[in-house]
């Protein structure tokens, strides 16, 4: 058994307040599980409107498809949103 976590700093500069950053934390996290079935929370910068920490996290056999799966769901992230710039990720697979 593989399990695997990102987490993932979101830069908000268009957020002017939390409830900004709570709309648009919501709807990430929520694409997130939607779409690769990925355990996500922020787990971070909680009060600070314009920051994000997000957290994913995956079980499954192989380690090879747990990193392909944590990759194309940030570049998701990365690619897909125009209200949120990925500053920065880390990976771990136990």
């Amino acid at each position: 058994m593989v399990i695997a976590s990102a987490v993932l700093e979101l830069d908000l500069p268009g957020s002017m307040s939390l409830k900004d950053k709570r709309r648009v934390v919501k709807s990430v996290l929520s694409r997130l599980r939607r779409d690769y079935n990925l355990a996500a929370a922020e787990v971070g910068a909680q009060d600070e409107r314009t920051r994000a920490l997000i957290a994913l996290v995956t079980v499954c056999n192989e380690s090879g498809y747990a990193h392909g799966l944590l990759e194309k769901a940030i570049a998701q992230v990365s690619n897909g949103r125009l209200d949120c710039v990925l500053a920065d990720y880390e990976i771990e697979i136990w």
